[in-house]
């Protein structure tokens, strides 16, 4: 009966533990296996432990190629899907302007429409526009792709914004670029970054949408898909527990300024 009420007391936690490590079980094996030493060309039973692929990342050189390239194409896409999506979401909680609803509606057909879709009809686009297969044609689709997600995400910070801050600062003589980079643009900035980071997070581990734009381009994960036909190198598991890594230490970081931030604010 103890055991029984401790669990019921406990079972928000308990659940959302096992929903964590469900979660976290597959980036486990996969860091497990980058210290594997494979007898044959497929990396899926343990076999000795070694650091051969933490020292020769780059082992094989067509997998950094196609890390540069999609590390070069996630970065991009960012920076393009940030400052329209910013514009746009600004544009739609600021201003009435005909259309308005059914801009709104439309920017949701990205996110719910299966990517399969899209990247078929962006493959028909390009092929009737005479557009050469490549970087840029992938670059394009990755943008259109993002930037449903950075306008949801930065729309949802500006709409909680108090209008009233920005109109401090105009009776303290601030004029419109003072006043948006002083006031607006800091108070929007957590939602900016977080459509900024789900735009490289997406953008970088986009297969389909680039399978069918990238004519002769390999990405990282259009790597990772050919070589699981022939063979993956433990190399891959580097990579990804190495970007696991990374996305945790941002995670991380991004949590203790937030909670420095409060705290001094709790001060003032």
């Amino acid at each position: 009966m103890m055991l029984l009420r401790w669990i019921r007391r406990h079972l928000v936690v308990l659940a959302g533990a096992l929903t964590l490590a469900y979660l976290i079980l597959p980036n486990i094996v996969v860091l497990m296996f980058s210290f594997n030493r494979p007898d044959g060309r497929f990396n899926y039973a343990w076999k000795r432990f070694s650091l051969d692929a933490w020292t020769d990342p780059c082992g094989v050189p067509e997998l950094c190629t196609a890390l540069g390239l999609s590390l070069q194409l996630a970065a991009w896409a960012t920076l393009g899907a940030t400052a329209l999506g910013t514009m746009i979401a600004f544009a739609l909680v600021r201003y009435r302007f005909r259309a308005r609803g059914a801009i709104n509606s439309l920017i949701f057909l990205p996110m719910s429409m299966p990517e399969v879709v899209m990247a078929a009809s962006l493959l028909t686009l390009f092929l009737n526009m005479g557009a050469e297969l490549g970087f840029w044609t992938v670059l394009i689709a990755h943008i259109m792709f993002c930037l449903s997600f950075v306008v949801v995400a930065v729309k949802a910070r500006v709409m909680s914004m108090d209008p009233r801050l920005e109109e401090a600062a105009r009776d303290l003589y601030a004029g419109p670029v003072q006043t948006f980079l002083r006031v607006t643009l800091p108070i929007a900035a957590p939602g900016i970054a977080a459509g900024a980071l789900l735009a490289f997070a997406l953008s970088f581990d986009d297969f389909i949408i680039t399978n069918f734009n990238a004519g002769s381009t390999v990405t990282f994960p259009m790597f990772v898909w050919g070589s699981a036909q022939r063979g993956t190198p433990v190399q891959i598991n580097v990579i990804g527990t190495a970007m696991f890594v990374i996305a945790v230490l941002v995670v991380v970081a991004g949590q203790l300024l937030a909670g420095r931030r409060k705290r001094t604010e709790d001060l003032r």
